[in-house]
């Protein structure tokens, strides 16, 4: 037999269910962010990581073999005898949306030490060695500054898009090592990160930027450097 609930039994019942309603409901915008963020993690985690660079051949890319040669399983850029004007070596393939992540180094005998990396961009037709579009900049200009994890918009706007805190970069890059960058680019956003370490959050607001176009390796000239590039992979992105 059950015995039936008195008036005040029934009261606290209530108010009981409606504390645990009321606190199912605060934890309910936790449940679907955490659900949300991990839907995102696990896609990003099965997206197919493609190498750009196969360690032995430049299959795939385009360039002066006069400048740009494979040795040791490395791409290298450049001369210590002399670098007279930009050179670019340019994947043949377009991307869009992506993350793009690869090692370099720059050595510098005389001259500011500069290279670069190019994405969204394509080559131009005057002068004939120039690529046109976002580059994640690395070395220094001006005797010293330092710019690697800096964005700057080559031969389009010509200038500095986001500039790289220059204390940040003197303490997280190895110069004349290896470095390890890092570049997402996702609609009108585009992230840097140098050695794990965010250098760059841009948003494009001008909706006559191209957002898609070809990934490029620069080696900058009026200077007697050699810059290389290694395990250069990139993830698509939806």
């Amino acid at each position: 037999m059950i015995d039936q609930m008195s008036d005040e039994d029934y009261e606290w019942f209530n108010l009981d269910r409606s504390k645990k309603g009321n606190i199912a409901m605060r934890f309910l915008p936790c449940l679907i962010v955490f659900t949300t963020t991990l839907g995102f993690a696990i896609s990003q985690e099965n997206l197919k990581i493609i190498p750009l660079f196969d360690g032995k051949t430049l299959k795939g890319w385009d360039g002066n073999e006069k400048v740009w040669r494979v040795k040791d399983g490395v791409i290298v850029g450049g001369s210590f005898e002399n670098n007279p004007k930009n050179e670019f070596l340019t994947y043949k393939t377009s991307f869009k949306n992506f993350i793009l992540e690869l090692d370099y180094k720059l050595v510098c005998k005389d001259g500011d030490p500069n290279a670069g990396i190019q994405f969204r961009s394509k080559r131009i037709e005057n002068p004939p060695n120039e690529m046109f579009g976002f580059q994640a900049d690395i070395g220094s200009y001006k005797k010293g500054n330092l710019i690697s994890g800096s964005l700057y918009d080559e031969s389009r706007r010509k200038k500095f898009l986001v500039q790289s805190d220059p204390k940040l970069v003197k303490e997280i890059e190895k110069l004349e090592d290896w470095n390890t960058y890092k570049i997402h680019a996702n609609g009108n956003k585009i992230e840097l990160y140098l050695n794990g370490k965010k250098t760059c959050d841009y948003t494009e607001t001008d909706k006559t930027i191209e957002t898609s176009g070809f990934i490029g390796l620069q080696i900058h000239g009026n200077s007697k450097a050699e810059v290389y590039y290694r395990n250069i992979k990139i993830q698509e992105l939806p």
